[in-house]
């Protein structure tokens, strides 16, 4: 699969590749950029912030994964525009969950379960100077609990609202006036192939590629957290293509 790839790279595809690279990099909270930090990294505009990475580099996994399962990054039809408007709303829902169980699944720790330093070790800048606090297997353990209640408790309500966005852009051929008609929940809802959600989706995305990749995420300073997430998002995109190959 790999290899057959590789062997038919084009032209397109580099420059897919630098375009990605770019933007990933155009988005890093480097401290030279100052001005910069203003507008996209200061938290007073953390929803924007929000919807423009995930826009962009969501969407972007998304026409990656389309060019490996069917050789293209785009057709008619496919709704570019509505899925990176999605992508941003979700962008904005997931930055809200990060903070939702970021503080409280700390607090959790120590009041229910006695785990003392649960707090501290997640407000340290860092994995690193958590370990320089002797608190370094508490912030561990700490993000591994953020992730799983996440994970089990806010993924699959995101995952399914996502899969009848998906639907909903599919059943008006990706037009933007078709995307802005209202959504029909209750034809949808049950067209949804419950069997691969809850088989794929659910039972191993869920355990195997997000509570792991996301208690990296938390593992990570505050500043890093949503740009990985959303280059999380294009690695399963990928990932998700190559299953649907095979």
């Amino acid at each position: 699969m790999f290899s057959f790839y590789f062997y038919t790279m084009k032209k397109s595809d580099l420059l897919f590749a630098l375009l990605a690279l770019l933007l990933v990099l155009s988005f890093l909270p480097f401290s030279f950029l100052d001005s910069y930090h203003t507008v996209i990294f200061n938290p007073q505009y953390w929803y924007i912030s929000s919807f423009i990475k995930f826009a962009i580099l969501a969407t972007l996994g998304e026409s990656l994964g389309l060019r490996i399962s069917k050789g293209i990054y785009n057709f008619d039809g496919f709704g570019l525009i509505p899925r990176a408007i999605v992508w941003g709303i979700l962008g904005i829902m997931i930055k809200i969950a990060f903070v939702v169980f970021a503080v409280g699944s700390p607090v959790m720790l120590e009041k229910l379960f006695g785990l003392s330093g649960a707090i501290a070790s997640m407000k340290a800048n860092s994995i690193f100077d958590a370990i320089n606090e002797n608190l370094g297997t508490t912030r561990v353990l700490t993000a591994f609990v953020i992730s799983s209640l996440m994970n089990l408790i806010f993924a699959p309500v995101f995952m399914t609202l996502h899969k009848i966005t998906d639907t909903h852009i599919n059943d008006n051929k990706g037009s933007i006036s078709g995307f802005f008609s209202p959504i029909k929940f209750y034809d949808i809802f049950p067209r949804l192939n419950w069997s691969i959600q809850w088989n794929f989706v659910f039972k191993k995305t869920i355990p195997f590629f997000w509570i792991p990749a996301h208690t990296i995420t938390f593992l990570m300073p505050g500043e890093y957290r949503i740009i990985f997430a959303a280059i999380l998002g294009v690695i399963l995109g990928v990932i998700l293509s190559i299953a649907a190959n095979k």
